[in-house]
């Protein structure tokens, strides 16, 4: 098992960065895929990137492709989102999320869920 602690939300304007982080116990991190999903107020949750074992394999939402970059550090158990141009459709809350099994795509349904970040994007 795996616990997620996420950082690193806040208040930012249209068209700023954030980066988020995802701090993973456990000293099996590198055997877990891991990912990124958000929620807005009325919405459902949704994929937005998530990123192989090894770091090898990167997949993204249509919708943040070119913007967003995933990344992992196996060395400090973490795994980031880096986001630039952020758009006010971008707010939601971030939740990050493990599992041992690989993703192939936005379709990777996790076991594992951190407890969330908020992302504000003032206009």
């Amino acid at each position: 098992q795996v616990q997620l602690v996420e950082s690193g939300g806040g208040l930012v304007q249209a068209g700023g960065s954030l980066r988020l982080s995802c701090a993973a116990s456990g000293r099996t991190f590198s055997s877990y895929a891991m990912g990124w999903f958000r929620q807005a107020p009325g919405k459902e949750r949704e994929f937005v990137a998530a990123i192989r074992w090894s770091g090898g394999s990167t997949y993204y939402a249509d919708s943040v492709k070119g913007r967003f970059t995933i990344s992992r550090s196996n060395t400090k158990n973490t795994v980031y989102l880096q986001m630039n141009s952020l758009k006010p459709e971008d707010a939601a809350v971030y939740y990050c999320a493990a599992d041992p099994r690989n993703p192939y795509g936005s379709s990777w349904s996790p076991l594992y869920w951190g407890q969330g970040t908020q992302v504000t994007v003032s206009s």
